[in-house]
């Protein structure tokens, strides 16, 4: 039986498979591939377009999954309205939050933040090289728009990127220390502790 998303059927701290193998390996690649190519710019152009392609590449995958994959791993199961996350923000921070197995909604909001900035990112530098006479949009519509701009567009998603991922860490740290669960353990592993109490 399921009571939001807390499996009240298995025992309580018993491990629960949350993350299934395809969203973990998903995760770990994505931040070594965008680390790889935010930290490559300018000195390593070709590191830096492969890096780049990857990325968006993974977050092609990421798109159709949270479409189709596992229950955990699909939009449907953790995206919310921007008021339950900041509800659940203010709550965490009081220490009344509920207990989720998937993405809480503060959570949840990140990594929608997260897949934006860095869908708009990837997107921004592949249009970037597009200008440039290569790549899948080369020749196309695109080579008309200005590209100042569009290196403009691509630096300030690309900080931002940079900004949520520290968020992000330091979020997990923080929920880690609440939770009494290493939580990028549970990305490794995909398990995480189950907690019928409905409050973390």
């Amino acid at each position: 039986m399921l009571i939001g998303e807390i499996d009240i059927d298995r025992p309580e701290g018993n491990p629960v498979l949350v993350w299934d193998s395809l969203v973990r390996i998903f995760h770990w690649s994505l931040a070594v591939f965008f680390l790889l190519a935010y930290f490559s710019e300018g000195s390593r152009s070709e590191l830096h377009a492969h890096a780049g392609y990857t990325v968006v590449l993974l977050l092609l995958f990421r798109i159709i999954w949270g479409l189709i994959g596992s229950q955990f791993a699909r939009f449907r199961e953790f995206v919310v309205w921007p008021g339950k996350s900041l509800r659940y923000f203010v709550a965490l921070l009081r220490g009344k939050s509920e207990s989720y197995l998937g993405h809480n909604p503060a959570g949840a909001a990140m990594i929608v933040a997260l897949l934006l900035c860095v869908f708009l990112t990837g997107l921004s530098g592949v249009v970037l090289f597009a200008l440039e006479g290569s790549g899948p949009l080369a020749n196309t519509f695109v080579i008309s728009w200005p590209g100042n701009t569009v290196e403009q567009v691509h630096e300030i998603f690309a900080n931002l990127s940079l900004v949520l991922v520290v968020i992000h860490v330091l979020g997990v740290m923080y929920s880690s220390y609440r939770e009494r669960e290493n939580l990028a353990k549970s990305m490794i592993t995909g398990t995480k502790k189950n907690r019928s109490g409905g409050q973390s």
